[in-house]
């Protein structure tokens, strides 16, 4: 691993044209991202040549240097020491920033149109959170293997030994929570994001989920039976439906409660904003959303999800070939961001995600396209090196290094793994394969496939871990590619 000094992050900044060419930077789990004035200003080969830097490119309105896991939360800290910058909204300190840590630049749109900045959003309210969420698909994979049958017994584990039971049913609540209480992990950081008090989107999150409401879980079959309760508003009968799972009334809700608190607080003394502000703001966003947001937004999140079972359930070929094939290059857009939403609305209300599955097939074939290129190029030990380290992460989940330091400079190892990602995915689509929630996108994503599935999804796995190596290896001997 590249150590993170100080000069290396001093070059970093003058690579991208120096701290006055900087408006904002923020980092996501692999990436520094900045939003800088003219990206004219940027000397790439001075980046791509540091040690730290794994890859670099402009997109959507910033400008994105791939760092790695882990280390770019050091080199971010680094990077707003040395550039005198507050962390929570990447701005120089003291400058006169929104709360929602955006510029005014940025939300005038000059540097992003319209959907760059809605992408955008999705990625800064679910970036955060995806910690979470991934820990939790990990927990219940786990779970899954002693509830499951046939996968070491013909009886699940917890049948053939009892003893087991208790231990399952603990991590099944410590998985459980993290999908079961999503509102209030996307209230927290959507309030955040929109400029509000990430405290009062908590409460709005447990709102959504408070146990005197109908679960969303139990709404179908209330529903099918008239059974679901209502409140007698003045004659107007609003349902007593709670939305746990659900992503869309809480991103609503969400905007609405952090512009009226931001209303509130520009009109009301600062001596009573306590007894006044957060009250008026849950009252009005509380109604607001039973009445109006709830309703609209779960039904059109239902539209969503069965626009997308249908698709799958007619031309489940079709729809696997597409996402295998577009995924990784709706990575280098961000676009990837917007599906994350879909997967968790189809956790939440159906029988499981067909697009997580893709996902990780599609970060499997990149790495491998990676190890193909090590093995291309085992006589140049930088290369190997960088390679085969970029191989493993995205085997593990991280795609960012492989696509961006390896797989995209020199082009084919990326077609060649959207070659193999596609027909493994059109596979795995064909034969219905399902995941039961978000995990870590990779190899160790079997965990989050239904039992019953493994056997299929591991075909596909072997399809994306052999097929990209051998289309890699093959193309850069044949073309003679130099490395």
């Amino acid at each position: 691993m590249a150590k993170i000094t100080k000069e290396a992050v001093e070059t970093i900044v003058e690579a991208v044209g120096g701290n006055e060419n900087i408006e904002t930077v923020t980092h996501c789990v692999t990436r520094l991202r900045f939003v800088l004035y003219d990206e004219e200003k940027v000397d790439k080969e001075k980046l791509t040549n540091l040690d730290l830097v794994r890859g670099a490119f402009a997109s959507g309105g910033q400008y994105q240097v791939v760092i790695g896991q882990g280390t770019v939360d050091k080199v971010y800290k680094e990077l707003m020491s040395v550039t005198g910058r507050s962390e929570e909204s990447g701005g120089r300190a003291g400058d006169e920033d929104s709360e929602s840590g955006t510029s005014e630049k940025q939300k005038s749109g000059k540097k992003q149109n319209g959907f760059q900045r809605f992408i955008r959003l999705l990625a800064d309210i679910f970036i955060p959170i995806l910690p979470a969420i991934i820990t939790a698909g990990l927990l219940l994979g786990l779970n899954n293997l002693l509830t499951g049958p046939g996968i070491f017994f013909d009886e699940a584990v917890i049948e053939v030994y009892p003893q087991w039971t208790s231990f399952s049913e603990i991590i099944f609540i410590i998985a459980n929570a993290s999908f079961n209480f999503l509102p209030v992990l996307i209230g927290w950081s959507a309030v955040r994001r929109f400029g509000g008090s990430p405290l009062l989107g908590i409460v709005l999150g447990l709102i959504f989920v408070h146990p005197e409401l109908l679960s969303a879980y139990a709404y179908g079959d209330a529903s099918a039976n008239n059974e679901v309760p209502t409140w007698d508003l003045f004659g107007w009968n609003v349902e007593q439906v709670g939305y746990q799972g659900q992503v869309l009334p809480v991103l609503v809700a969400s905007y609405v409660l952090a512009q009226i608190e931001i209303f509130l607080r520009k009109r009301i003394a600062d001596s009573i904003q306590v007894l006044l502000v957060a009250p008026i703001a849950l009252l009005v966003t509380g109604f607001f959303t039973f009445i109006i947001i709830g309703p609209v937004t779960f039904g059109l999140g239902n539209a969503i999800t069965d626009f997308f079972l249908w698709t799958f359930d007619q031309y489940a070929w079709l729809g696997g070939l597409l996402y295998g094939l577009l995924y990784a290059p709706l990575v280098i857009t961000g676009l990837h961001h917007t599906f994350l939403a879909v997967d968790l609305q189809l956790t939440a209300s159906t029988d499981g995600t067909f697009l997580w599955p893709i996902l990780a097939l599609s970060n499997i074939a990149q790495g491998s396209a990676a190890v193909g290129m090590m093995i291309l190029a085992w006589r140049d030990q930088n290369m190997r090196g960088l390679a085969g380290s970029a191989g493993l992460s995205a085997y593990l989940g991280v795609t960012e290094p492989a696509l961006f330091g390896v797989n995209l400079q020199y082009r084919f190892p990326f077609f060649c793994a959207l070659i193999s990602s596609a027909i493994a995915a059109t596979f795995i689509s064909i034969n219905n394969v399902l995941a039961f929630a978000v995990g870590v996108g990779g190899i160790p994503g079997i965990f989050s496939i239904r039992p019953g599935d493994w056997g299929v999804f591991f075909i596909g796995m072997l399809i994306v871990i052999i097929l990209p190596i051998v289309l890699t290896y093959l193309y850069g001997r044949i073309r003679k590619v130099e490395v």
